[in-house]
């Protein structure tokens, strides 16, 4: 099929790496000090790296591809991480000796077949913290962080005189529930938007950050979102809204996992 998707230049490239840490599907490899696109199944060819290219090495055409295929995404992402955990106690166990420092885990539960949220419900253990220094009804205050409203993506005005020169924060509204610093980390100094990519018309989103994008000097856009499938609809249109309106600006993508860890 015909379809868009990265090209890369070699001559251009000097092998910084910034794309593919950039690509969360993996498609873009450093081999022999240069970017290379390993499989155009991999390339969603929304452009994730284009941001990141210091060089201008990369860009988007339209050729003959293979069509993205989301689940040897996922597989190859899973296996990417077990690499790079096995990395991370190879050098741990290199650095201190074996099992130090370690603990020990029970397996966890296995992966679904099914990535959506309402299939994998589950319980979060966390351990307790007591406050010996003050009665246990009592708890710490803070000042939120937020510098603007409406925030749900359906309902901003995206003609607001807040939107100018404005570092832009597009997040999938569990990730405020899921990580506990949401305020501290992502909303302090950012200008930000909500909306549930499953629930919402993603397409309408597209439409509402194109007109955001074409209207307002967006300085740079950090995208939170949680670590489901159902959940990459907001970082698509995120995406396509820069490719639409050919508005690149400094883009970085953080995943949220259902325990409130950063991926």
């Amino acid at each position: 099929m015909i379809r868009k998707i990265i090209s890369i230049d070699e001559e251009k490239c000097n092998g910084c790496g910034l794309c593919a840490n950039a690509c969360h599907e993996g498609a873009i490899e450093i081999i022999d000090g240069k970017a290379r696109l390993i499989s155009d199944e991999y390339c969603d060819g929304l452009g994730n790296c284009l941001p990141e290219c210091p060089t201008g090495a990369i860009k988007i055409i339209e050729r003959e591809a293979k069509s993205f295929d989301e689940e040897k995404v996922q597989k190859r992402m899973e296996e990417m991480k077990r690499n790079n955990r096995a990395a991370d106690i190879e050098e741990e166990h290199a650095g201190t000796g074996h099992g130090a420092g370690c603990e020990t885990h029970g397996p966890g539960p296995e992966p679904l077949a099914c990535g959506c949220p309402g299939s994998a419900a589950r319980m979060i253990q966390r351990k307790t913290v007591q406050r010996q220094d003050r009665p246990a009804f009592e708890y710490e205050s803070r000042q939120s962080e937020l510098s603007q409203w409406p925030v749900q993506l359906n309902l901003v005005n995206s003609r607001a005189e807040y939107f100018n020169n404005a570092d832009l924060l597009v997040a999938a509204d569990c990730t405020a529930y899921a990580y506990a610093d949401f305020h501290k980390d992502f909303i302090k100094g950012r200008i930000t938007v909500i909306g549930c990519p499953k629930l919402d018309d993603i397409d309408y989103y597209k439409d509402k950050l194109c007109d955001i994008l074409a209207n307002n000097n967006i300085r740079s856009i950090t995208v939170v979102r949680m670590q489901v499938p159902c959940c990459s609809g907001i970082v698509r249109a995120v995406k396509e809204a820069m490719l639409e309106t050919q508005v690149i600006v400094p883009y970085n993508e953080v995943i949220i996992s259902p325990d409130g860890s950063i991926l």
